[in-house]
Protein backbone atom coordinates (compact mmCIF):
# COMPACT_ATOMS: atom_id res chain seq x y z
CA UNK A 1 0.00 0.00 0.00
CA UNK A 2 1.34 3.27 -0.95
CA UNK A 3 2.14 5.57 1.46
CA UNK A 4 0.37 8.48 2.65
CA UNK A 5 2.40 11.85 2.26
CA UNK A 6 0.20 14.55 3.98
CA UNK A 7 1.89 18.41 2.94
CA UNK A 8 1.64 19.88 6.84
CA UNK A 9 2.16 23.25 5.11
CA UNK A 10 -0.86 23.16 3.30
CA UNK A 11 -3.09 22.19 6.63
CA UNK A 12 -6.17 23.35 7.23
CA UNK A 13 -5.56 22.51 10.82
CA UNK A 14 -2.56 21.54 12.34
CA UNK A 15 -3.97 19.32 15.22
CA UNK A 16 -5.83 17.28 12.59
CA UNK A 17 -1.91 16.11 10.88
CA UNK A 18 -0.97 15.34 14.75
CA UNK A 19 -3.65 13.40 15.32
CA UNK A 20 -2.89 11.71 12.54
CA UNK A 21 0.36 10.86 13.48
CA UNK A 22 -0.45 9.80 17.02
CA UNK A 23 -3.13 7.26 15.61
CA UNK A 24 -0.40 5.57 12.92
CA UNK A 25 2.25 5.59 15.77
CA UNK A 26 -0.21 4.24 18.59
CA UNK A 27 -1.40 1.32 15.91
CA UNK A 28 2.28 0.58 15.15
CA UNK A 29 2.55 2.12 12.04
CA UNK A 30 6.01 3.79 10.98
CA UNK A 31 5.79 7.26 9.72
CA UNK A 32 8.22 10.04 8.67
CA UNK A 33 8.37 12.93 10.65
CA UNK A 34 10.35 16.53 9.74
CA UNK A 35 12.85 17.39 12.15
CA UNK A 36 14.84 20.29 11.98
CA UNK A 37 17.78 17.97 11.17
CA UNK A 38 17.26 15.53 8.56
CA UNK A 39 13.58 13.81 7.85
CA UNK A 40 13.37 10.71 10.81
CA UNK A 41 11.72 7.65 10.44
CA UNK A 42 9.67 6.85 13.73
CA UNK A 43 7.74 3.64 15.42
CA UNK A 44 6.49 3.67 19.13
CA UNK A 45 8.73 2.34 21.54
CA UNK A 46 5.67 0.47 23.49
CA UNK A 47 5.32 -2.05 20.24
CA UNK A 48 8.09 -4.73 19.26
CA UNK A 49 6.11 -5.03 15.48
CA UNK A 50 6.71 -1.48 14.80
CA UNK A 51 10.17 -1.84 15.80
CA UNK A 52 11.05 -5.09 14.44
CA UNK A 53 9.23 -3.55 11.04
CA UNK A 54 11.48 0.34 11.47
CA UNK A 55 14.79 -2.09 11.77
CA UNK A 56 13.64 -4.20 8.69
CA UNK A 57 13.00 -1.18 6.80
CA UNK A 58 16.01 1.10 7.68
CA UNK A 59 18.56 -2.46 7.12
CA UNK A 60 19.72 -1.91 10.57
CA UNK A 61 21.01 -4.38 12.49
CA UNK A 62 18.99 -4.33 16.17
CA UNK A 63 22.65 -4.33 18.25
CA UNK A 64 23.06 -0.91 16.45
CA UNK A 65 21.08 1.65 18.58
CA UNK A 66 18.28 3.64 17.65
CA UNK A 67 17.53 7.27 19.34
CA UNK A 68 14.78 7.47 22.28
CA UNK A 69 12.77 11.15 21.17
CA UNK A 70 11.53 12.32 24.44
CA UNK A 71 9.06 15.09 24.96
CA UNK A 72 11.60 17.33 26.78
CA UNK A 73 14.59 17.66 29.22
CA UNK A 74 12.56 16.60 32.27
CA UNK A 75 11.27 13.59 30.90
CA UNK A 76 14.87 12.14 30.52
CA UNK A 77 14.67 11.76 34.17
CA UNK A 78 12.37 9.10 33.44
CA UNK A 79 14.78 6.89 30.94
CA UNK A 80 17.82 7.80 33.01
CA UNK A 81 17.01 8.72 36.72
CA UNK A 82 20.79 9.34 37.50
CA UNK A 83 21.25 11.56 34.66
CA UNK A 84 24.68 13.30 35.70
CA UNK A 85 25.06 17.09 35.87
CA UNK A 86 27.15 17.50 32.27
CA UNK A 87 24.32 15.96 30.73
CA UNK A 88 21.41 18.06 32.41
CA UNK A 89 23.29 21.32 31.50
CA UNK A 90 23.34 20.02 28.10
CA UNK A 91 19.89 18.84 27.98
CA UNK A 92 18.85 22.04 29.66
CA UNK A 93 20.67 24.03 26.98
CA UNK A 94 20.33 22.38 24.02
CA UNK A 95 16.84 20.72 23.91
CA UNK A 96 14.70 20.99 22.45
CA UNK A 97 17.06 20.93 19.21
CA UNK A 98 19.94 18.95 17.22
CA UNK A 99 21.74 17.01 19.77
CA UNK A 100 21.47 13.45 20.88
CA UNK A 101 22.97 12.63 24.39
CA UNK A 102 24.14 9.20 24.60
CA UNK A 103 24.17 8.43 28.24
CA UNK A 104 24.67 5.19 30.63
CA UNK A 105 21.72 4.17 32.29
CA UNK A 106 21.56 1.35 35.10
CA UNK A 107 18.79 2.47 37.18
CA UNK A 108 16.12 0.28 38.74
CA UNK A 109 13.58 2.95 37.99
CA UNK A 110 14.09 3.60 34.84
CA UNK A 111 11.32 3.43 32.40
CA UNK A 112 13.30 1.79 29.81
CA UNK A 113 12.76 -1.44 32.00
CA UNK A 114 9.19 -1.00 30.50
CA UNK A 115 9.54 -1.25 27.29
CA UNK A 116 8.87 -4.76 25.19
CA UNK A 117 12.00 -7.19 24.69
CA UNK A 118 12.92 -5.86 20.98
CA UNK A 119 12.24 -2.43 21.65
CA UNK A 120 14.37 -2.71 24.52
CA UNK A 121 17.40 -4.09 22.75
CA UNK A 122 17.36 -2.10 19.56
CA UNK A 123 17.51 1.17 21.92
CA UNK A 124 19.96 0.50 24.48
CA UNK A 125 21.59 -2.50 23.47
CA UNK A 126 24.74 -1.70 25.49
CA UNK A 127 23.36 -0.23 28.71
CA UNK A 128 23.06 3.26 27.10
CA UNK A 129 20.97 4.95 25.40
CA UNK A 130 20.85 8.24 23.28
CA UNK A 131 18.31 10.86 23.92
CA UNK A 132 16.96 13.36 21.75
CA UNK A 133 13.96 16.19 22.26
CA UNK A 134 13.29 17.36 18.25
CA UNK A 135 12.91 20.83 17.65
CA UNK A 136 10.28 20.32 14.98
CA UNK A 137 7.03 22.09 16.54
CA UNK A 138 4.68 19.30 14.91
CA UNK A 139 6.90 16.49 16.08
CA UNK A 140 6.79 18.05 19.20
CA UNK A 141 2.97 18.42 19.57
CA UNK A 142 2.89 14.20 18.72
CA UNK A 143 5.19 13.38 21.54
CA UNK A 144 3.32 15.31 23.79
CA UNK A 145 0.11 13.29 23.06
CA UNK A 146 1.69 10.12 22.94
CA UNK A 147 1.67 7.98 25.62
CA UNK A 148 5.32 6.56 25.38
CA UNK A 149 8.36 7.56 23.62
CA UNK A 150 9.03 6.92 19.94
CA UNK A 151 11.83 5.30 18.78
CA UNK A 152 13.68 7.54 15.75
CA UNK A 153 16.35 7.23 13.03
CA UNK A 154 17.24 8.91 10.07
CA UNK A 155 14.53 8.56 6.95
CA UNK A 156 17.03 6.88 4.40
CA UNK A 157 18.49 3.02 4.19
CA UNK A 158 21.10 1.89 5.95
CA UNK A 159 24.94 3.20 3.89
CA UNK A 160 22.59 5.52 1.64
CA UNK A 161 22.51 9.77 2.17
CA UNK A 162 20.17 11.34 4.73
CA UNK A 163 17.01 12.33 3.18
CA UNK A 164 16.70 16.57 3.81
CA UNK A 165 13.24 16.47 1.45
CA UNK A 166 10.05 13.94 1.25
CA UNK A 167 11.42 13.40 -2.44
CA UNK A 168 14.70 11.82 -1.06
CA UNK A 169 12.30 10.00 1.61
CA UNK A 170 10.00 8.36 -0.88
CA UNK A 171 12.93 7.56 -3.36
CA UNK A 172 14.63 5.39 -0.67
CA UNK A 173 11.66 4.14 1.28
CA UNK A 174 8.90 4.13 -1.34
CA UNK A 175 6.30 2.44 0.33
CA UNK A 176 7.83 0.29 3.04
CA UNK A 177 6.50 3.48 5.19
CA UNK A 178 3.10 4.01 6.38
CA UNK A 179 2.68 8.11 6.22
CA UNK A 180 4.85 10.68 5.91
CA UNK A 181 4.91 14.11 6.67
CA UNK A 182 5.93 16.87 4.56
CA UNK A 183 7.29 20.02 5.51
CA UNK A 184 9.73 20.88 3.42
CA UNK A 185 13.21 21.22 3.16
CA UNK A 186 15.23 20.38 6.51
CA UNK A 187 16.47 23.49 8.12
CA UNK A 188 19.74 22.51 8.86
CA UNK A 189 20.22 19.68 6.24
CA UNK A 190 22.79 17.76 8.56
CA UNK A 191 22.06 15.01 11.47
CA UNK A 192 22.36 15.71 15.19
CA UNK A 193 25.37 15.76 16.87
CA UNK A 194 25.45 13.12 19.09
CA UNK A 195 27.51 13.68 22.23
CA UNK A 196 28.68 10.26 24.55
CA UNK A 197 28.61 11.69 27.96
CA UNK A 198 30.61 10.19 31.34
CA UNK A 199 30.75 11.83 34.26
CA UNK A 200 32.69 15.42 33.96
CA UNK A 201 33.75 13.85 30.19
CA UNK A 202 32.14 14.67 26.30
CA UNK A 203 32.79 12.27 23.63
CA UNK A 204 31.63 13.73 20.29
CA UNK A 205 29.72 10.08 18.50
CA UNK A 206 29.17 11.57 15.39
CA UNK A 207 29.79 15.31 14.29
CA UNK A 208 26.90 17.08 13.37
CA UNK A 209 24.64 21.02 13.66
CA UNK A 210 26.27 21.74 16.81
CA UNK A 211 29.50 22.29 16.65
CA UNK A 212 32.85 20.42 18.57
CA UNK A 213 33.44 24.67 19.91
CA UNK A 214 29.98 25.29 20.88
CA UNK A 215 29.24 22.03 22.99
CA UNK A 216 32.45 22.67 25.04
CA UNK A 217 30.70 26.22 25.58
CA UNK A 218 27.89 24.88 26.36
CA UNK A 219 28.93 22.14 29.04
CA UNK A 220 30.40 25.25 31.34
CA UNK A 221 29.43 25.34 34.22
CA UNK A 222 27.37 28.85 34.54
CA UNK A 223 27.27 30.71 37.74
CA UNK A 224 25.02 34.30 37.51
CA UNK A 225 23.91 36.77 39.89
CA UNK A 226 20.95 38.35 40.06
CA UNK A 227 20.20 41.99 41.44
CA UNK A 228 17.75 44.45 40.71
CA UNK A 229 19.59 47.15 38.73
CA UNK A 230 23.12 45.15 37.53
CA UNK A 231 24.78 48.17 38.22
CA UNK A 232 26.47 47.47 41.87
CA UNK A 233 25.98 44.30 43.73
CA UNK A 234 25.68 41.64 41.60
CA UNK A 235 28.64 42.80 38.83
CA UNK A 236 31.36 43.47 42.16
CA UNK A 237 30.11 39.59 42.83
CA UNK A 238 30.65 38.95 39.50
CA UNK A 239 34.27 39.90 39.03
CA UNK A 240 34.83 39.36 42.72
CA UNK A 241 33.86 35.63 41.98
CA UNK A 242 35.79 35.58 39.06
CA UNK A 243 38.93 36.28 41.07
CA UNK A 244 37.93 33.51 43.79
CA UNK A 245 37.37 31.13 41.20
CA UNK A 246 40.35 31.57 39.25
CA UNK A 247 42.40 30.84 42.21
CA UNK A 248 40.85 27.80 43.32
CA UNK A 249 41.68 26.40 39.87
CA UNK A 250 44.79 27.93 39.59
CA UNK A 251 44.68 30.16 36.66
CA UNK A 252 43.67 33.70 35.90
CA UNK A 253 39.96 34.93 35.42
CA UNK A 254 40.40 35.50 31.81
CA UNK A 255 41.18 31.85 31.82
CA UNK A 256 37.83 30.31 33.29
CA UNK A 257 36.01 29.47 30.35
CA UNK A 258 39.15 27.52 28.87
CA UNK A 259 38.53 25.79 32.45
CA UNK A 260 34.88 25.45 31.75
CA UNK A 261 33.05 27.91 33.86
CA UNK A 262 31.03 31.07 32.94
CA UNK A 263 30.18 33.84 35.69
CA UNK A 264 27.75 36.30 34.78
CA UNK A 265 24.88 38.84 35.96
CA UNK A 266 22.51 40.52 35.35
CA UNK A 267 19.14 42.65 36.72
CA UNK A 268 15.46 41.94 37.15
CA UNK A 269 15.00 45.46 35.76
CA UNK A 270 18.43 46.31 34.10
CA UNK A 271 18.63 49.22 31.81
CA UNK A 272 20.67 48.60 28.99
CA UNK A 273 23.59 50.82 28.10
CA UNK A 274 23.40 53.11 31.77
CA UNK A 275 26.18 51.37 32.78
CA UNK A 276 27.83 50.39 36.28
CA UNK A 277 27.39 52.59 39.35
CA UNK A 278 30.60 55.05 39.70
CA UNK A 279 30.59 54.23 43.68
CA UNK A 280 30.79 50.26 42.90
CA UNK A 281 33.28 50.62 39.91
CA UNK A 282 35.86 52.72 43.00
CA UNK A 283 35.04 50.20 45.40
CA UNK A 284 36.48 47.21 42.91
CA UNK A 285 39.31 49.41 42.11
CA UNK A 286 40.38 49.39 45.46
CA UNK A 287 40.04 46.01 45.36
CA UNK A 288 42.76 45.50 42.27
CA UNK A 289 39.24 44.55 39.71
CA UNK A 290 38.26 46.86 36.73
CA UNK A 291 34.40 47.16 36.76
CA UNK A 292 34.31 50.18 34.22
CA UNK A 293 33.73 48.06 31.52
CA UNK A 294 30.57 46.49 33.07
CA UNK A 295 27.30 46.49 30.45
CA UNK A 296 24.08 45.87 32.52
CA UNK A 297 22.04 43.47 31.26
CA UNK A 298 18.62 41.99 31.80
CA UNK A 299 17.38 38.20 33.00
CA UNK A 300 16.24 36.62 30.21
CA UNK A 301 14.53 33.45 29.73
CA UNK A 302 17.48 31.79 28.10
CA UNK A 303 19.95 32.79 31.06
CA UNK A 304 17.33 31.61 33.56
CA UNK A 305 17.30 28.26 31.67
CA UNK A 306 21.31 27.64 31.28
CA UNK A 307 22.30 28.47 35.02
CA UNK A 308 23.19 25.83 36.69
CA UNK A 309 23.37 27.91 39.92
CA UNK A 310 21.25 31.45 40.74
CA UNK A 311 22.93 33.53 43.02
CA UNK A 312 19.96 36.17 44.06
CA UNK A 313 20.64 39.49 46.53
CA UNK A 314 17.81 39.13 48.00
CA UNK A 315 14.33 37.03 48.86
CA UNK A 316 12.65 39.52 46.29
CA UNK A 317 14.96 38.78 43.46
CA UNK A 318 14.28 34.88 43.87
CA UNK A 319 10.49 34.82 44.21
CA UNK A 320 10.50 36.94 41.17
CA UNK A 321 12.54 34.32 39.38
CA UNK A 322 10.87 31.18 40.72
CA UNK A 323 7.51 32.76 39.60
CA UNK A 324 8.48 33.33 35.96
CA UNK A 325 10.85 30.70 35.38
CA UNK A 326 9.61 28.09 38.01
CA UNK A 327 11.98 25.11 36.38
CA UNK A 328 14.80 27.69 37.41
CA UNK A 329 13.66 26.71 41.00
CA UNK A 330 15.99 24.08 42.19
CA UNK A 331 18.78 25.87 40.90
CA UNK A 332 18.25 29.33 42.49
CA UNK A 333 19.16 30.83 46.02
CA UNK A 334 19.68 33.68 48.07
CA UNK A 335 23.39 34.54 47.78
CA UNK A 336 23.77 34.77 51.81
CA UNK A 337 24.05 30.80 53.63
CA UNK A 338 21.99 31.93 56.27
CA UNK A 339 18.91 33.20 53.63
CA UNK A 340 19.39 36.66 54.33
CA UNK A 341 19.64 39.72 51.85
CA UNK A 342 22.31 42.11 50.58
CA UNK A 343 21.11 45.30 51.06
CA UNK A 344 21.06 47.48 48.35
CA UNK A 345 23.36 50.34 48.47
CA UNK A 346 22.25 52.52 45.69
CA UNK A 347 21.79 56.34 46.76
CA UNK A 348 24.57 56.09 49.75
CA UNK A 349 28.09 57.04 49.87
CA UNK A 350 30.98 54.52 48.54
CA UNK A 351 31.59 53.61 52.43
CA UNK A 352 28.01 51.67 52.01
CA UNK A 353 28.90 50.49 48.68
CA UNK A 354 32.50 49.31 50.30
CA UNK A 355 30.65 47.44 53.21
CA UNK A 356 28.35 45.63 50.65
CA UNK A 357 31.21 44.63 48.73
CA UNK A 358 33.20 43.11 52.15
CA UNK A 359 29.79 41.03 52.57
CA UNK A 360 29.66 39.95 48.85
CA UNK A 361 32.73 38.83 49.37
CA UNK A 362 32.66 36.82 52.27
CA UNK A 363 29.35 35.03 51.49
CA UNK A 364 31.45 33.83 48.19
CA UNK A 365 34.40 32.69 50.45
CA UNK A 366 31.23 30.72 52.19
CA UNK A 367 29.96 29.44 48.99
CA UNK A 368 32.46 29.32 46.03
CA UNK A 369 34.87 25.98 48.19
CA UNK A 370 31.18 23.71 47.53
CA UNK A 371 30.77 24.38 43.79
CA UNK A 372 30.54 21.65 41.42
CA UNK A 373 33.75 23.17 38.79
Amino acid sequence: MAAVVVDIRRAEDSRDVVHQAVQALAEGRLVVFPTETVYGLAASALSDKAIERLLNVKGRAVNQPLTLAIKSADAALDYVPRLNPLARRLARRCWPGPLTLVVDNDHEDSLLARLPPLARQAIAPNGAVGLRVPAHPLFHDVLKMLAGPVALTSANRTGMADSITVAEVINQLGDDVDLVLDDGASRYGQPSSVVRVRGRELEILRPGVVSSATLQRLSSFLLLFICTGNTCRSPMAEVLAKRMIAERLKCRPEQLEDHGVIVASAGLAAAVGSGPSPHAVDVMHVQGLDLSQHEPQPLTEQLARQADLILTMTRGHRDAIVTQWPSAAARTQLLRVDDGDVPDPVGGPVELYARCAEQIKAELAARIPSLDI
